[in-house]
């Protein structure tokens, strides 16, 4: 496995800067942002399609330094009930996966999205409860005419350009969970996998070893997210995990992002690496900073210490007793 960083945090130094101190930290790959909520301050893929010098040189930057991408990430709602909303995000993933295609990135890193409630709807709508009724008739309506044909469309795009998608599995969206993700896999193909965050697991009950366990079974693990989360057990005897206070009240929330190892120990994440390579994910564990407790350079390097310590052990296939 190689160690990445979703390069969204270093958004405040230029794409060379951004990249110097990756390579200085001794990482192998990077994650790049190319629009929707993780911005294109370091790729901006009308220039790059527009211009092959451009993407030589783009391509370049990174090579040069020892650098890998591992995926390009253009989080949004494509399914947004407001169409010019939708629209948009739509173009941007569109565009992603053509430029991935051309920079030889397998993966492409997004959003289920979520639709609303009927055709004429503002905003989205995202049941979490059986009852009352309504909610069943929703999701009914959800998933058989916006999610699955949606994606069945879209994730043939992307396999056709020979690029991977990855569904981020994150609250307020469609596919949050393992059984989500898996049901839209079934209905729109093998193209259709996570890119697994083990935060979105923990706050919303989920053990990431077994989501690993669960996805990884059905080779549907396309990235990986490395990000922590602490739940604070008297906060969320008073609000729950659906906490919908700002991240920033972060003294009341029940939940909060922490960076890798400071919300689980080490031990913990050992089992989650331990259980990527059971299933045989052999790719990049890409560091994800929103830790309102650290800057961004104590997040970063933390989590790249704690994780190194769980990512040198050694393969099966090199045990002496193997």
């Amino acid at each position: 496995m190689k160690l990445g960083v979703f390069m969204v945090l270093f958004g405040g130094r230029s794409l060379e800067e951004a990249l110097d101190y990756v390579a200085s930290q001794g990482l192998d790959a990077v994650e790049i942002g190319t629009g929707g909520n993780p911005g294109d301050k370091h790729c901006k893929p009308d220039e790059l399609l527009e211009n092959d010098t451009a993407l030589k040189n783009f391509k370049k930057a990174v090579e040069s330094r020892g650098l890998t991408i591992s995926a390009l990430s253009c989080h949004g709602n494509p399914l947004h009930p407001q169409k010019h909303l939708a629209q948009a995000d739509h173009d941007t993933f569109l565009k992603t996966v053509r430029l991935a295609e051309k920079l030889e990135v397998p993966v492409v890193n997004t959003f289920s999205g979520c639709p609303g409630d009927h055709e004429d709807a503002k905003y989205p709508n995202w049941p979490v409860a059986p009852w009352p009724n309504d909610f069943q008739e929703v999701l009914k309506w959800q998933w058989e005419n916006k999610i699955i044909p949606y994606w069945t469309e879209t994730g043939k795009f992307a396999a056709d350009h020979h690029v991977k998608i990855g569904l981020e599995l994150h609250g307020g969206f469609s596919v949050h969970t393992p059984a989500t993700l898996l049901r839209l896999r079934e209905a729109a193909g093998e193209v259709i996998g996570a890119n697994l965050d083990p935060s979105h697991m923990w706050w919303q009950g989920i053990d990431p070893v077994q989501a690993v366990q669960i996805l990884g079974r059905e080779g549907a693990i396309h990235h990986f997210h490395a990000k922590d989360t602490t739940i604070d057990p008297i906060n969320v005897n008073k609000y729950g995990l659906t906490d919908m206070q700002e991240y920033t009240n972060m003294l009341d929330r029940a939940w909060q992002f922490r960076t890798v190892g400071y919300g689980h120990d080490v031990k913990t994440w050992a089992d989650i690496i331990s259980a990527l390579r059971l299933v045989g994910y052999d790719y990049v564990v890409s560091i994800e900073h929103e830790d309102g407790l650290m800057s961004v350079e104590e997040g970063f390097t933390k989590a790249v210490h704690n994780l190194r310590q769980v990512l040198i052990e050694e393969p099966l296939s090199e045990m002496w007793w193997v």
